[in-house]
């Protein structure tokens, strides 16, 4: 008889999870990138983030119909996914990215997992480890570094404090993600980004107003590393790879690996989205940046995975009675 080895499908599952989770992270890390040079030509980034939304709902069109049985099922996690999730992260960030480098944005957008837990904690009334505090103290301590505070803060106010909206906004991402995944029958996280996306685009058409945006400009050209590009060239980018295929791949990995794991896999965005800002924006850090954005990632790791410890189910105490019980059975 042929024997298999049963840790093959988990190791399998985990090592295709991995793969999507950094295909996620990178894409994603992509997204200032593409969204920088189209708010240089001309565009606000209401309009740059209302592109991106729609864009990609229009093409996660099909999708949204193959799954059209969750808006009946479950509109309020749709709405919520939609308005904070995506309109709110995406809007924030890009108003952050016009005013601030990206790399900066994103470093204090990641500050999102951390205030994740002053929810846990003062919302949910649940205890958060020693370990979990100071992760956060130590990412707390790299924001300080990021935005050079002892300099009466070097970069933009109001750009820093659309960054620490998204940061918020994250936090929305996270608490509907998990509600989503629970009850009898969860929602397919397939749908939920599809339908996020499209109540995202029509949530942002209201505020962006994109009739009065002069779409010509994207029939002309962007600078990107210092060269002069059709804009549509990163806008496709940021449509097709930044946000499409960043979702997907996002939301199937958090099946094959859990939602901790995957979030800790997704800190490789910041790096990503620093690197690719340095080369291609010429948005170049100094020391101290560099410091306090290895310090928000390192705080960041240590938080989630804490709680990727902590949400490991505890078992379930069996009474000596029923062991005696289950020990006749066998016997």
């Amino acid at each position: 008889m042929r024997s298999t080895s049963p840790t093959a499908p988990a190791s399998s599952r985990r090592a295709v999870g991995l793969t999507l989770a950094l295909i996620s992270a990178i894409s994603f890390g992509g997204s200032g990138t593409a969204a920088k040079p189209l708010i240089e030509t001309g565009l606000s980034p209401l309009q740059v983030v209302w592109l991106r939304a729609s864009g990609a709902a229009l093409v996660l069109l099909p999708l949204a119909w193959k799954h059209r049985a969750i808006v009946r099922e479950r509109p309020g996690l749709l709405l919520g996914f939609g308005v904070f999730a995506v309109a709110g992260v995406q809007a924030c960030y890009f108003a952050a990215i016009s005013r601030i480098p990206v790399g900066i944005a994103l470093l204090i957008e990641y500050l999102g997992p951390l205030l994740l837990l002053g929810y846990v904690r003062l919302v949910q009334r649940k205890p958060v480890s020693r370990q979990a505090a100071i992760g956060a103290a130590v990412a707390v301590t790299g924001l300080v570094c990021v935005v050079q505070a002892w300099q009466g803060m070097r970069f933009d106010a109001i750009g820093v404090l659309f960054a620490l909206a998204a940061a918020c906004c994250q936090v929305g991402y996270f608490v509907l993600a998990d509600a989503g995944s629970r009850g009898d029958r969860p929602a397919d996280p397939l749908g939920v980004s599809a339908y996020g996306l499209l109540i995202g685009a029509l949530v942002l058409t209201a505020v962006a107003r994109p009739w009065e945006a002069d779409w010509s400009r994207l029939g002309g050209s962007a600078v990107l590393a210092g060269h002069h590009v059709p804009a549509l060239l990163p806008a496709a980018w940021m449509i097709l790879v930044a946000t499409v295929l960043a979702y997907l791949t996002g939301v199937v990995s958090v099946r094959h690996l859990s939602p901790p794991v995957a979030g800790v896999v997704a800190n490789i965005e910041a790096v990503v989205a620093t690197v690719l800002a340095w080369i291609l924006l010429g948005e170049h850090l100094g020391a101290p940046q560099l410091f306090g954005g290895a310090l928000v990632l390192l705080g960041a790791l240590v938080s989630q995975t804490t709680r990727t410890a902590e949400s490991e189910p505890e078992p379930v105490p069996v009474a000596p009675a029923q062991r005696l019980a289950a020990s006749e059975e066998r016997g």
